[in-house]
């Protein structure tokens, strides 16, 4: 049985609009991860053993002293860290780098140039302008800027109105981006996530819906063994993928007893004995 979980990603939530989708997006690139709150305890984080960490977007302000941060533990995993918007301020804060307010708030697209060769964006452009850096549409969203890098981190990524629009510290594979990648605005979006979990991660692409039900197959055999099982069918959503899971895993040793709970369609009764007796 394929261990889906060996490598997983951790997503930390600030309260963004885009977090789920961030989640969502990993998900469809192949591998597992967890949502869980900023101020989730420690003890969590340290026992889950991400294979690396993304910090979403927020509506706070990162230069109130009262606004929220990343569990200082995140930074002591020794794991690579890809902060998103606020989550890039954050970052950059804590790590002794300064964020204060825009001169020209921005919310829409943009174009940014690659800078430096990072390992993260290093070939991720629509277009190549004079100077030989890559250029690729992103989506903006923010009033906050970083104005001063922390210590051994450098440029790699800047537009016209955001001179720090991506940091990196190559060394410990930390990573901020101003924009947002999760989301289909941002057209190199998804390379982008994707060579972070797999090329800096190193995340096996294994977290699929053939994979998950072949696990899901493997643990039932294991635990029923040769007894047999009694299930309620109601025919509903929930009931009916059990009733499939338990009857490819396990046969005739799968017993179902139709439930009519009072609150069906006319008929609906009649279809679904027929359906389950019939055709599957």
């Amino acid at each position: 049985m394929t261990n889906l979980q060996k490598n997983k990603i951790l997503i930390i939530d600030f309260g963004s609009q885009y977090t789920q989708l961030i989640a969502r997006r990993v998900r469809e690139i192949g591998v597992y991860c967890e949502l869980v709150p900023y101020d989730v305890n420690p003890h969590f984080i340290e026992k889950f053993n991400p294979s690396g960490i993304i910090l979403s977007g927020g509506p706070d302000t990162v230069s109130q002293n009262d606004s929220a941060r990343a569990p200082n533990i995140v930074f002591d995993l020794k794991v690579p860290i890809l902060g998103i918007c606020y989550g890039m301020q954050t970052m950059a804060v804590q790590l002794g780098g300064e964020a204060k307010s825009s001169k020209k708030a921005e919310f829409g697209f943009a174009k940014i140039r690659a800078r430096n060769h990072s390992k993260l964006l290093t070939g991720i452009d629509d277009e190549i302008n004079s100077d030989g850096h890559g250029l690729f549409d992103v989506w903006m969203s923010h009033g906050i800027e970083v104005t001063k890098l922390p210590k051994d981190f450098e440029l790699i990524a800047s537009t016209d109105n955001c001179p720090i629009a991506g940091f990196a510290n190559s060394k410990k594979n930390y990573f901020g981006l101003q924009f947002h990648p999760e989301v289909t605005h941002t057209k190199k979006g998804i390379q982008i996530l994707e060579r972070f979990l797999t090329t800096i991660c190193k995340c096996e692409k294994n977290w699929t819906t053939e994979n998950i039900i072949d696990n899901l197959l493997e643990k039932i055999k294991s635990q029923v063994g040769d007894k047999k099982v009694l299930l309620g069918l109601s025919g509903g959503v929930d009931s009916s993928v059990v009733a499939m899971l338990l009857h490819q895993s396990i046969g005739h040793q799968l017993t179902c007893v139709f439930v009519d709970n009072g609150l069906l369609r006319l008929n609906e009764g009649d279809e679904v004995m027929k359906t389950f007796s019939q055709n599957l």
